[in-house]
């Protein structure tokens, strides 16, 4: 995915936000704390401040560090649910300025677009502090939101065919369900044999079945695996490890969130991208030295 990463080091974490709220403190340390450790960082934006924060940080750190540029679809519609780890977000409805997005994405360290996609997981209305007036009010209003984060994701698909960038994918479906993986993976097919066919892709921190990530590397799409493998007592997640070739995995941590066990409930950092690793190699039964290869030539 990322054609400009070093070939110098072990290990690349395609998705991690350096440029939160989370790291303001302390942003030099964790990220020295990788490099020492042979690890390369992409930092990804959530929406523009801090898409343009990511970029902005290219210049403080030359080497080891790229960003990815794009908005998420919790940002597309009026949240009550915001992060407070974004400490540059803008309050309500925002969509993908196109032009402003393709001048940030020009650096040539920028490497890809986004997050962006779907998320059905936490809509207005399926909170019981925050239900709709009635049922079909509350319809309405999810099926608007949907709506919304798909037309702004169509832009995003655009813009990173049209640059040669690597789309990140922000795909999570309400609770029990494929929904919006079937939703992003209609949208995908709708493009394939135009941009798609010139678009490389992944699927950010993906929780889905073995059988969703085969959808999404029939289309040449890539998987992205974090440290939800090394607490995920389903099973699920061993066996899309287990099922899906090394050759279409990335490794990811999106710090400052999902620290992998022993480490969970603290702040995570790239420097954990290590123990995704580790976890990968004992379930596929092969030298860890194999999974930081194939997953950091993957990357590149």
């Amino acid at each position: 995915m990322n054609r400009h990463a070093t070939k110098s080091r072990m290990l690349i974490d395609t998705h991690a936000h350096i440029n939160l709220h989370a790291f303001k403190d302390d942003a030099d340390e964790v990220l020295q704390r990788a490099f020492d450790a042979g690890i390369t960082v992409i930092n990804v934006g959530t929406e523009y401040p801090t898409s343009k924060q990511a970029v902005e940080m290219l210049a403080q750190y030359p080497q080891c560090v790229y960003a990815v540029v794009g908005l998420h679809p919790s940002h597309t519609y009026d949240n009550p649910y915001l992060d407070e780890n974004e400490s540059a977000h803008v309050i309500g409805r925002q969509e993908f300025d196109v032009e402003a997005f393709r001048l940030l994405a020009r650096h040539e360290r920028v490497v890809g677009i986004g997050e962006c996609g779907l998320d059905y997981y936490r809509l207005p209305g399926s909170d019981a502090n925050i239900q709709m007036a009635s049922e079909s009010t509350n319809n309405y209003e999810e099926d608007s939101i949907k709506d919304l984060q798909k037309k702004e994701f169509r832009k995003q698909i655009a813009l990173a065919a049209e640059l040669d960038k690597a789309l990140v994918i922000h795909c999570r479906p309400s609770k029990d369900s494929d929904d919006a993986y079937d939703d992003v993976l209609e949208i995908l097919n709708t493009v394939v044999g135009s941009q798609l066919s010139v678009l490389r892709f992944e699927i950010h921190s993906f929780t889905g079945s073995l059988e969703v990530a085969n959808k999404f590397i029939d289309l040449g799409g890539y998987i992205g695996l974090n440290g939800i493998i090394t607490f995920d007592k389903t099973g699920n997640m061993e066996e899309v490890v287990k099922g899906v070739p090394l050759e279409r995995m990335v490794l990811e941590t999106d710090a400052p969130y999902l620290a992998p066990a022993p480490n969970r409930g603290k702040r995570n950092e790239p420097l954990h991208v290590r123990t995704v690793a580790q976890k990968i190699a004992e379930w596929k039964g092969v030298p860890l030295e194999v999974v930081e290869e194939q997953t950091t030539k993957n990357a590149q």
